[in-house]
């Protein structure tokens, strides 16, 4: 997961200020963490408590109220007996890759994606991208080859992963359905040759820049092995202590023993 926090943070400054290079300095001092992060280790704590993740979304929305979140989970996260809003929305896709590391087989990865998602994102296509999502990290963290991820992911959810970055950034703008995001977050993992490589070609599309590079980042740290330690620790700095103290919390017990 500390990847998908990583392009969080470096994707922050940028998502209302697009930038179609992938020349820019990694972290800068005003990089900071947002609601994608937020509700990512909000999952992370839920998996190690057990607690349900609608309760402890709530109770991170509290903790972080000026996090960036978008109106309807504003409205959902405020009532205290509020339903699915029935999202499409890229939210879905952008928190779940703690559930591709916490979980035993694909197919329990892709139940549970599902479970984690339709707390709020109900309809079709944010739970499609949650677990097109999952299933790309869980299949990296099993040694699956980028072409056996791609067809899967291609086969399984009918999303078109056949576009190059070249060929999907001069046209590419901001959308924050799942449809419009993942697709391009799987494009940029694909054409990269490393963790920052990836981070760096999903910034470089534009568009929703933080959530199009969490999910690209929640990719490449599970296919390429984990993210570099000078850039994990980098990024441990940019978060306070309690999501800093659960990011490692999860990471020891699901993640590192599991890196290839």
């Amino acid at each position: 997961m500390l990847g998908a926090l990583t392009g969080d943070i470096v994707g922050s400054i940028y998502e209302w200020n697009n930038i179609k290079t992938t020349k820019f300095p990694l972290f800068r001092d005003d990089c900071h963490f947002t609601d994608d992060s937020v509700l990512t280790v909000a999952l992370a704590e839920s998996i190690l408590t057990g607690e349900s993740y609608a309760s402890v979304m709530k109770r991170y929305f509290l903790n972080y109220p000026d996090a960036g979140y978008g109106n309807n989970f504003l409205r959902w996260a405020q009532c205290a007996d509020a339903c699915p809003y029935n999202s499409w929305g890229n939210g879905a896709a952008m928190r779940i890759s703690p559930a591709a590391w916490a979980f035993a087989s694909l197919a329990e990865v892709l139940q549970k994606a599902a479970e984690y998602s339709v707390v709020t994102h109900d309809h079709p296509e944010g739970i499609k991208g949650a677990q097109a999502t999952a299933a790309a990290v869980y299949l990296g963290r099993n040694g699956a080859s980028k072409e056996e991820i791609r067809s899967f992911v291609t086969e399984t959810f009918c999303y078109d992963l056949s576009r190059s970055c070249d060929e999907i950034r001069p046209d590419y703008i901001f959308d924050v359905s799942c449809q419009g995001t993942v697709p391009q977050a799987m494009a940029a993992f694909l054409e990269s040759c490393d963790f920052e490589g990836a981070i760096r070609l999903a910034i470089s599309l534009g568009g929703d820049s933080d959530t199009l590079a969490g999910i690209t980042g929640g990719i490449a740290q599970a296919f390429y092995g984990g993210v570099p330690e000078p850039i994990a620790a980098r990024t441990l700095d940019f978060l306070d202590e309690p999501l800093r103290r659960v990011t490692v919390e999860f990471e020891q017990k699901y993640v590192r023993h599991r890196s290839p």
